[in-house]
């Protein structure tokens, strides 16, 4: 489920930092990468639950899940990796949709927070 404490917050990016050596340009390069990957990632994703292709569907939430857990939203996360299960394990399907659903309407708020933490760290340049 997505926490919408979490959507008014700004990013966690301790795990960016940590990965990076705390180093402002290279945590930026990876919040750039991730600006233009969870878009298509999760256009992908679209695309097989669509097709009713739960493999697929499986395979790109696998994807997709990691880049919500490095900029600190295990809440998004956690919810695309009940979606990865349910498709893998072929059980309750019907949620899929909706929990994509949801996903995609909190991606626009992630996105948002992205790209103030992106501004945060352009100034420690």
């Amino acid at each position: 489920m997505i926490n919408l404490t979490k959507s008014k917050e700004d990013l966690d990016l301790s795990y960016l930092k940590e990965m990076s050596g705390d180093s402002a340009e290279f945590m930026i390069e990876m919040l750039d990468t991730l600006v233009e990957q969870i878009p298509l990632y999760i256009e992908d994703l679209q695309k097989a639950v669509d097709a009713e292709d739960w493999k697929a569907v499986s395979e790109f939430a696998h994807k997709v899940k990691p880049t919500f857990y490095y900029v600190g939203r295990e809440d998004v996360r956690d919810y695309v990796q009940v979606i990865e299960r349910n498709a893998k394990e072929g059980v309750d399907l019907a949620i899929i949709p909706s929990a994509l659903a949801e996903i995609k309407a909190e991606l626009a708020v992630v996105l948002a927070q992205v790209a103030k933490s992106r501004t945060a760290l352009e100034r420690q340049l």
